[in-house]
């Protein structure tokens, strides 16, 4: 007999687990659960999400309850008791009633190497903090944040120059594969779920756009894991003038005055645009973007900014 369940997601990152699914061999999808459509953008269209465009082109039920606490929800996963529930970025929380209902649990892919960065932006928080390496992890959940038994799980390397979304991309690949492996041993009782050593636990909370303000007293790797960990949203930023200003670039040996105070701008080499970061490194601007403006290379932006000596990003630490 197939295994009954119900796939439970929303963003771009459950698409690869759904199509995998959809086509291995003893599964049976019996409905979709996606949030509801949403407006988006400054005209306020209503899209739907990545996952319920999957689904429809599937062929597959889809549901979307405006919240999954409710009575109907409720009904709708009694009436259908399904073996197990397969819930990735779905963006609510699910109560214990439902919890309780699929044989098997509800089974979570998520993007670290639970218990470290449990919370809403895994991705970015590895990336900012640093870290080479993260991975996929699938858990049975429960009612704490990311705290459920863990099941599997793959490592992956992070590359040196990997933003999120390349990131993102990668584990979602890899999480594919994962979930698929682990619904196949845990049907056949060749999983024993392992609990999460809490002592061990690190939090990635949901992205705030402060969190792209760039702090110049940090080192040049710091500020360029930032710039990688928060693309596309908030994106890494400072102050110009007065004014919002996106930075893009990476960390440079060129020289930057010894004396300059960090978040110096500094023209270097054959017109290098160079910002001072602690500990004495630099950053070398690549693309600039102020508030209300299109994107432009660091040479547009020096063109129109006539730079002055000494002149620094404000609104810096140092």
């Amino acid at each position: 007999m197939p295994l009954r369940l119900v796939f439970c997601g929303t963003p771009s990152f459950a698409l690869p687990s759904l199509r995998r699914l959809i086509a291995e061999p003893g599964f049976q999808i019996e409905a979709v659960i996606t949030q509801p459509d949403r407006p988006r953008g400054r005209g306020g269209q209503i899209y739907s999400s990545p996952i319920k465009d999957a689904a429809l082109a599937a062929g597959l039920h889809v549901y979307q309850p405006e919240k999954i606490r409710s009575d109907s929800a409720h009904d709708f996963f009694r009436k259908l008791q399904p073996d197990v529930v397969v819930i990735i970025a779905y963006g609510q929380i699910i109560p214990e009633s439902l919890i309780a209902i699929p044989r098997l649990g509800w089974i979570n892919v998520h993007g670290s190497l639970l218990p470290k960065y449990r919370g809403a932006a895994p991705i970015q928080w590895a990336i900012v903090n640093g870290e080479t390496r993260t991975g996929v992890t699938t858990m049975q959940i429960d009612r704490g944040l990311d705290t459920g038994a863990l099941l599997l799980q793959a490592e992956l390397e992070i590359g040196a120059d990997e933003t999120a979304p390349e990131l993102a991309a990668r584990l979602a690949e890899a999480g594919a594969a994962l979930i698929v492996d682990t619904l196949r041993k845990l049907a056949a009782g060749e999983i024993a779920a392992t609990p999460q050593d809490g002592s061990q636990a690190t939090l990635a909370p949901i992205l705030k756009k402060e969190d792209g303000r760039i702090d110049w007293t940090q080192s040049a790797d710091q500020v360029y894991n930032r710039i990688r960990g928060l693309d596309p949203w908030p994106g890494a930023f400072t102050m110009f003038r007065g004014q919002t200003c996106h930075i893009e670039g990476v960390p440079s040996d060129l020289a930057v005055p010894a004396a300059a105070t960090s978040g110096t701008m500094h023209i270097a080499g054959a017109g290098e645009f160079v910002v001072k970061c602690g500990g004495g490194g630099a950053l070398r601007v690549e693309r600039v973007q102020l508030q209300g403006r299109k994107r432009v290379t660091a040479h547009d932006f020096l063109n129109g900014a006539r730079i002055q000596p000494g002149e620094r990003f404000e609104n810096s630490a140092g």
